[in-house]
């Protein structure tokens, strides 16, 4: 699932430039365009990226099988950071440093991102796509940052204005207990008071979804008429299932949560979530028809997730095109700036030089029987 890196060849590779008194510029003009990126291959939620990764090998199969851009290969360098911050900080550095990545994409968590965005100013590579919508990381502009996908914000706001719509206003939200969830926490309370709705108790959980009967049984004293939940990974599985038993209140979340849904299997059935790619099952776009061709050749099973994965990569990719023949990080920051509606299966992605943040796009879904989704 994952593109393997081959430190021989690249061992070699640069060794010759070097015997040549080659500058690295000259010599990745010759070779593949590396693309680096640190994601939790192992760890807590590595079966959440599952999904994602599937798709991100997807698109770049399929521009390889076609020649590549401009007759050169785009490879992607993938290094497992496990969740944990320190090893996704320290993978960016070798990225950009020994494998001199002409940009970085798909980074996982909240706190990983947060804390690469200093490198990525001092060693100006751009970061194309991320996997998280935390707000606070786009609240100051960053010449090196751009998503490709609405803010968590913006799903919960949608959520908690249609649970106010619906007439289910008293509220109760859970989250996860790390930086994510922490994050999250005052947004949702901002959202829950902006919609005139009450909050009526929070409840926090591990990553891991042990202590999710404990927050369950918490919120179920509070009597809410739904509950609003923030988490990714185990901790989505113990507790959609722990709120059956204990508080029966329908729950909403946010688009995270979708790659828990395997796991949890048919006792994911009735669960609100937000989506922040376009329906990929609807192939009235170039883009979905040949995402389902490529999941096909690749028997793998059209979703949202792994929907997700391609059209950021099938982003990107299309930006290292325009680049035309001179691909490096600063031709590529400023063909993503100079150019609107790009085109993300079905929805426009707008950038500038002011704008890095494409889209606020956001849709409900209910998941249905047999892992279906009805909009």
């Amino acid at each position: 699932m994952t593109t393997s890196y081959n430190r021989r060849r690249m061992l070699g590779t640069t060794l010759a430039a070097i015997g040549a008194g080659a500058a690295w510029p000259l010599q990745a003009k010759e070779g593949p365009i590396l693309i680096g990126q640190s994601a939790p291959v192992s760890g807590p939620v590595a079966g959440a990226f599952k999904g994602v990764l599937a798709g991100e090998k997807m698109a770049f199969d399929q521009i390889n099988r076609k020649g590549g851009i401009d007759g050169r290969k785009v490879e992607l360098i993938l290094l497992d950071d496990g969740y944990d911050t320190k090893r996704t900080v320290e993978n960016v550095g070798t990225l950009i440093e020994r494998d001199k990545v002409v940009a970085l994409t798909g980074l996982g968590s909240t706190a990983g991102v947060g804390a690469t965005l200093p490198l990525l100013l001092e060693k100006k590579v751009p970061l194309v796509g991320v996997y998280t919508g935390a707000p606070n990381l786009r609240m100051k502009h960053h010449p090196y940052f751009f998503t490709t996908q609405a803010s968590f914000k913006d799903e919960i706001f949608y959520s908690i204005r249609n649970l106010v719509t619906v007439g289910k206003a008293r509220i109760a939200v859970v989250y996860q207990n790390n930086e994510f969830g922490k994050f999250m926490l005052p947004v949702a309370e901002q959202a829950i008071k902006d919609q005139g709705a009450t909050l009526v108790g929070t409840a926090a959980m591990g990553i891991d979804g042990s202590d999710a009967v404990v927050a369950a049984q918490s919120i179920a004293a509070k009597q809410p008429q739904a509950v609003l939940m923030i988490a990714v990974g185990p901790s989505v599985v113990g507790y959609v299932k722990a709120n059956r038993n204990f508080v029966g209140a329908p729950v909403y979340t946010i688009s995270t949560a979708v790659g828990a849904l395997p796991a949890l299997g048919e006792d994911a059935r009735g669960l609100a979530m937000t989506q922040v790619c376009p329906y990929p099952w609807r192939q009235t776009t170039t883009m979905a028809r040949e995402f389902a061709l490529e999941c096909e050749r690749g028997q793998q099973a059209v979703a949202y997730d792994t929907y997700g994965g391609y059209l950021l990569a099938r982003f990107l990719l299309e930006a290292l095109r325009r680049c035309g023949k001179n691909v490096n990080s600063d031709t590529l920051v400023k063909t993503i700036e100079s150019r609107q509606n790009w085109d993300y299966g079905g929805i426009n992605l707008n950038f500038s030089a002011s704008n890095h943040h494409g889209t606020s796009f956001v849709e409900t879904t209910i998941v249905g029987p047999r892992m279906t989704f009805m909009r």
